[in-house]
């Protein structure tokens, strides 16, 4: 009996102390719950919420969203984008991500300041310089005696002879003269009237055949022995090359007949025929470089002397006129040249590579790099080019932007970037974005940039299946292409009738055709 009643006071003990210990618990509990609730209630969470994904963007930047996780049709997935991570270009702005701009090769480049230089080239000929060439034509009646140089093409020495001549005329003269100075010496002692009128005489003959072109040893030589001389010697008046002879042994002349011509060579032009366009840029004093087929391995330099003021009308073309040293006399008339005139400003001008311009036809864009990724097309007034591949920018771009110089035609390919375009002031439609396929490697060329591929039919432009070769925007998408290794490709039409591959990877052998 005792042991039964020891038992149940035990269980009464112990259910006082759990019941205890429950009270005593109870508040501490509640007051957890309740602070709890009010940190919830000030919006510290104690578990972090999981991010909220808004769509799934294409992961060659296309503009192409899903609401759900997709692949490409090169097999690659989307990319998800989380709330608060989604980017928005501003109005007028193109926006390309950073696995794009790499895969594209996209480069740029600063506007700075520069020379432009510009060299124009044209075709020219060799002349003689007209104030070299000489003409040989007595001015009195007479006949060729004698000729000392009897052929064209002979060169000569600055006084040698070229023929003597007889004239009746001449010796007549002469005896005038030796007449006039015998009366002279008779008349010493006469009155001074009757000398003076002498004398007067015999200046009038002697200037009569100083006129005539009689060499100065010619006239001593008749004042000092009084005796007039059947013939006289025509000599060179320079040294060059007799150019043209009409002389012949014994023949008649008539006063101011030509019957030589000697030209000196030793300096000669070449006229350059400039194209209207070109003329501006022409100036008097820059160098002008020349080429002959003669000798391909020389270049002769000069500077143009003159600009004709008239205009061919058959060729559109300037004569411009280039003088020339001539050491040998290689530079021969009539030579066909080649010319290069050397053109530019003569003051730095703010230039861009002329690979930086997109030409829609009715305006030149550029794209100008605002940040990573981050792209504006801008119009641009252009001015003058150069030989270096630049060109003059004369509004539109500031001196140390960046500016496209690679892969822009294939950024003008997205659609965002004509959207933009049209914020400039055009009507103009989207464009649509690259055409996809597969297919199987035909052949590689990596020397060329190119890869042949069988593809299957390309819904987009309509196209059934054939073999054709594409360019690709940048050389390292070849590394690993084999010919008949299955690949799915993406491409874009760079401008009428030439198709450029964006991107390329292997795909599985039984791919249905390209879309």
């Amino acid at each position: 009996m005792k042991a039964s009643h020891v038992i149940v006071a035990m269980l009464l003990l112990g259910a006082a102390g759990a019941a205890g210990y429950w009270l005593g618990e109870r508040p501490q509990r509640t007051a957890a719950a309740t602070a709890a609730g009010a940190q919830n209630a000030n919006g510290v969470a104690a578990v972090p919420a999981q991010r909220k994904i808004l769509y799934y963007r294409n992961p060659m930047g296309l503009a192409d969203t899903s609401p759900t996780p997709k692949k490409d049709p090169m097999g690659m997935d989307y990319i998800p984008v989380y709330q608060g991570e989604e980017e928005t270009a501003a109005a007028g702005q193109v926006r390309i991500s950073t696995d794009k701009i790499q895969k594209l090769g996209v480069r740029t480049e600063a506007a700075a300041m520069r020379t432009l230089g510009r060299t124009v080239r044209v075709s020219g000929r060799v002349e003689p310089d007209e104030r070299r060439v000489y003409t040989i034509a007595p001015k009195f009646e007479g006949y060729v005696e004698r000729l000392h140089v009897n052929v064209t093409g002979q060169p000569v020495a600055r006084g040698q002879p070229l023929f003597e001549a007889y004239s009746p005329d001449l010796v007549g003269a002469q005896r005038e003269y030796a007449i006039a100075a015998q009366g002279v010496q008779a008349m010493g002692s006469a009155g001074g009237e009757a000398q003076a009128g002498m004398k007067q005489l015999a200046e009038s003959s002697l200037a009569r055949l100083r006129n005539w072109d009689l060499s100065p040893e010619q006239l001593a030589a008749l004042v000092r022995t009084g005796q007039p001389q059947r013939t006289v010697t025509f000599r060179s008046p320079v040294a060059g090359v007799v150019t043209e002879k009409k002389a012949m042994q014994g023949m008649r002349f008539m006063p101011g007949e030509a019957l030589y011509q000697v030209t000196d060579l030793a300096s000669v032009w070449v006229l350059a025929d400039v194209f209207e366009q070109d003329i501006g840029r022409v100036k008097p004093g820059a160098t002008a470089r020349v080429t002959l087929n003669a000798y391909p391995e020389r270049t002769f330099s000069g500077r143009i002397t003159y600009i004709y003021p008239t205009l061919k009308p058959e060729t559109r073309t300037v004569p411009v006129r280039i003088e020339l040293a001539n050491p040998g006399q290689l530079l021969k008339p009539a030579m066909f040249a080649q010319v290069e005139l050397q053109t530019g400003a003569g003051r730095p001008v703010l230039t861009i590579p002329d690979s930086a311009v997109i030409d829609t036809g009715r305006r030149r864009v550029v794209l100008v790099q605002l940040q990573e990724g981050r792209f504006e097309p801008r119009e641009v007034a252009l001015g003058a080019a150069g030989d270096d591949n630049r060109v003059e920018v004369r509004s539109g771009v500031r001196e140390g932007e960046q500016v496209v110089v690679a892969a822009n035609f294939l950024i003008d390919a997205e659609s965002n970037l004509k959207a933009a375009i049209g914020g400039l002031g055009s009507a103009a439609a989207p464009a649509p974005v690259g055409h996809r396929g597969r297919g199987t490697v035909d052949s590689v060329d990596p020397k060329a940039g190119t890869v042949s591929l069988n593809h299957g039919a390309i819904a987009s432009l309509k196209w059934p299946p054939m073999t054709m070769e594409f360019e690709v925007a940048n050389r390292a998408l070849l590394q690993g292409l084999k010919p008949g290794m299955p690949v799915a490709f993406e491409f874009v039409e760079r401008k009428p009738g030439e198709w450029l591959v964006t991107a390329i990877a292997p795909a599985a052998p039984d791919s249905p055709g390209g879309r």
